[in-house]
């Protein structure tokens, strides 16, 4: 039986991947009480990843918006494993953190990690409103131009 989120991102077109495997020597999330943690995520599509390098030299903010949107896409298929595949168990999302990989003069941050902060909201409406930071970094895990983590509250 299909649930209501799942329905949700059937009518965006969004098929969620199975969770990506950590890079290093941690967990993807931890769930502690009724909060999920989800570890940073990188824009990874296709088993690849799709984004590679800085915001302000290699992309432009649509660009960046795009690879955030990959990345929330990759925080909801850790979210789902996290849930035991059911994805209705949220209750809200909490907090977003997002890093951007960009140049010194690049300031448009919080434009790029919009493209995340709106799926959120598209797939859960007003339990997906969340806190959130948008930084620059001088540089990300595998040159990736977004990293992302996550919090949010499962019932």
């Amino acid at each position: 039986m299909t649930g209501a989120i799942d329905a949700r991102l059937a009518e965006l077109g969004i098929a969620l991947p199975e969770a990506p495997s950590p890079a290093a020597n941690y967990v993807p999330f931890v769930v502690t009480g009724n909060l999920v943690f989800i570890s940073g995520q990188v824009p990874f599509l296709d088993g690849r990843l799709s984004h590679v390098g800085k915001l302000g030299d290699a992309y432009s903010v649509e660009d960046g918006r795009e690879c955030a949107r990959i990345v929330a896409i990759n925080i909801l298929a850790q979210l789902r494993a996290a849930c035991g595949g059911d994805l209705d168990r949220v209750a809200r999302c909490v907090k977003l953190g997002g890093f951007v990989n960009s140049t010194p003069g690049f300031t448009d941050q919080p434009k790029v990690i919009n493209g995340a902060s709106d799926l959120i909201v598209e797939v859960f409406g007003e339990r997906g409103r969340h806190a959130r930071f948008a930084v620059g970094a001088p540089a990300l895990p595998f040159d990736a131009a977004v990293e992302i983590d996550a919090v949010f509250e499962i019932a």
